[in-house]
C-alpha cells in the first residue's frame, strides 16, 4: 500500500511538471512551422488552431499568454500586451501562410496536439496521452534530423532538440499510473472459482 501511495504521488507531480513545461512554453525543440520557427508544442498547435478556426481566438491567446508572460519577464523584463500577442508569435497573417510546412511534419503537428491536450487532461486524470504525444514529436524530430525528411537546406531553421526534451519525456512516462499489483502478478488475471452444478436431490424411496 505504501508503494502504491508513493507511485500515485509521483504520477501526480509528474503531471504537474509536464503541464508547466508545456504551458510556459519551455523550449523543447526548434523546428520550422507555419508561423516561422516554433520551439514548443503550444506554438505549433496555436498556428493550426488559428488558421483552421477550430477554437475562438481568445481561447488560443489564453494558451499562449502564460508562456509569453514568463518569457517577457525573463528576456527583457516586460509584460506582453494581450492585444499584441499575435504579433509576438507572428500569427497575424497565419491564415494566408502555406500549410505545406506543417503537412511535411505531421508527426510533430499531431504529437503537439496530444502534448497540449494531455498536459491539460493530466491535471484532472493521469493518462497516456502526454507520453504518446511526446514520443510522436520525438519521432518527427528524429525523422527530419537524421533521415532528412523533409529536406531542409536553411541552417537557421534546422531541427534542434533541447535537453529539456528529456525532462518532458521523463515526466510523460512518470505521469502514467501503473497497477503495481498487476505488474507483480505478471499481468495474469485472477483465477475464478469453478462453480459446480448442484446435484439433484435424491428421490425418496417408496415403501
Amino acid at each position: 500500500m505504501a508503494a502504491k501511495g508513493k507511485w500515485s504521488n509521483l504520477s501526480k507531480y509528474a503531471c504537474r511538471a509536464y503541464f508547466f513545461l508545456i504551458l510556459l512554453q519551455v523550449p523543447l525543440f526548434r523546428i520550422q512551422c507555419r508561423s516561422g520557427v516554433c520551439t514548443s508544442p503550444i506554438q505549433v498547435t496555436s498556428s493550426q488552431l488559428i488558421s483552421s478556426e477550430v477554437f475562438p481566438l481568445p481561447v488560443v491567446k489564453a494558451l499562449l499568454y502564460p508562456g509569453a508572460f514568463v518569457n517577457g519577464l525573463i528576456n527583457n523584463m516586460t509584460v506582453p500586451s494581450w492585444d499584441n500577442l499575435l504579433n509576438i508569435y507572428n500569427l497575424t497573417d497565419i491564415k494566408e501562410a502555406s500549410a505545406v510546412v506543417d503537412l511535411q511534419r505531421l508527426e510533430v503537428l499531431a504529437g503537439s496536439y496530444f502534448c497540449v491536450a494531455g498536459s491539460l487532461i493530466g491535471l484532472l486524470k493521469a493518462g497516456r496521452m502526454s507520453m504518446f504525444g511526446t514520443l510522436l514529436v520525438i519521432w518527427g524530430l528524429v525523422k527530419e534530423g537524421i533521415l532528412g525528411k523533409p529536406v531542409n537546406t536553411d541552417p537557421a531553421t534546422a531541427v534542434f532538440v533541447y535537453p529539456t526534451m528529456l525532462v518532458a519525456l521523463a515526466c510523460s512516462f512518470l505521469s502514467v499510473k501503473y497497477d503495481l499489483k498487476k505488474v507483480a502478478r505478471g499481468g495474469t488475471a485472477p483465477t475464478q472459482p469453478v462453480v459446480k452444478p448442484l446435484k439433484s436431490s435424491a428421490k425418496s424411496k417408496l415403501k
